[in-house]
């Protein structure tokens, strides 16, 4: 389904990104990052970290495009990651990690099963992973968003 479909049907809106709300997001995903790696927290917290550096990418990718995800309705969540490889170019087996990953997270959030530490692991190389992808789309197609706000 391409983007301006998910606009239609109301899981997206449109959305001026600024490189000042860019680039407080990337840092806010790096700082997520830093945090998954620290061994004292526990793996739930670790994997929640990890996903949200994640998100804050796919977010990225949404709003370099000129779309967010429309909050309000269930299955934002599903819909920025689905949407990697229309806003970033991110191959369709990568998607499917990263979603299950996402129904890990629903699992543990809602029905408190407990994060293995492989889950950690695989979780925290796909953030390492899409963040590294997402500063070099950045860099290759919006360097605008990259740059000081005039």
């Amino acid at each position: 389904m391409s983007l301006q479909n998910l606009l239609a049907i109301q899981r997206l809106q449109t959305f001026e990104a600024t490189p000042s709300g860019v680039q407080r997001m990337l840092a806010s995903a790096v700082r997520n990052l830093a945090d998954a790696r620290l061994a004292g927290l526990s793996a739930d917290n670790r994997f929640d970290a990890a996903y949200k550096t994640i998100m804050q990418c796919a977010m990225v990718g949404l709003w370099a495009n000129g779309y967010r995800t429309v909050t309000s309705q269930p299955g934002h969540h599903q819909t920025a990651l689905q949407a990697l490889p229309k806003t970033m170019g991110l191959a369709q087996d990568s998607v499917i990690v990263l979603d299950a990953l996402r129904k890990q997270r629903n699992l543990n959030d809602y029905e408190g099963d407990p994060v293995t530490d492989a889950a950690v692991a695989e979780c925290l190389a796909q953030a390492e992973s899409l963040l590294a992808h997402t500063r070099q789309w950045l860099a290759s197609h919006r360097s605008d968003l990259l740059a000081e706000d005039r």
